[in-house]
């Protein structure tokens, strides 16, 4: 796996108030929807992204980032590692300079291209430990990564 993301990229990232976030589902307890929805409510104009999926949380859902009918700032993925690669060159095409694979989502090779291609990247982290307001919940568990050493440098 390639190095730690660095807190400069994680601050960075979050700074970009409209985001989109790949990987949403008709499941409501997925994880692509609870960050979807939490994002929503922290202030962010958000974009739900599935080409299965015609509305979430009540929001039009689209199909591909091409599809947006305005363009973000950035791109949340919460897919699988295999589709992680061609998000990023999707976003990248999109003209999106900051990606944000959400832990489970990156791959090295989606990693690599970012990094090439000098995309503002976040990947091994937990968009919900950063975004603020943090929850209890979250501000818990970044503490604990910040005591054993694990929170960007």
């Amino acid at each position: 796996m390639a190095i730690q993301s660095t807190k400069a990229a994680v601050e960075n990232f979050i700074g970009q108030r409209k985001l989109a976030v790949v990987g949403v589902s008709r499941d409501t307890k997925k994880f692509g929807n609870m960050a979807y929805k939490a994002l929503k409510e922290k202030g962010y104009q958000v974009y739900p992204i599935n080409r299965h999926v015609e509305t979430v949380e009540g929001d039009r859902c689209y199909a591909t980032l091409a599809a947006l009918p305005e363009k973000v700032e950035g791109v949340l993925i919460i897919v699988p590692p295999t589709e992680t690669e061609k998000v990023v060159r999707e976003a990248d095409a999109a003209g999106i300079k900051h990606v944000w694979m959400q832990q489970g989502a990156e791959s090295d090779a989606a990693i690599q291209y970012c990094q090439e291609r000098g995309l503002n990247e976040v990947h091994g982290e937990c968009i919900m430990m950063f975004a603020a307001p943090v929850t209890s919940f979250h501000r818990w568990h970044r503490g604990a990564w910040k005591l054993f050493g694990k929170l960007p440098k």
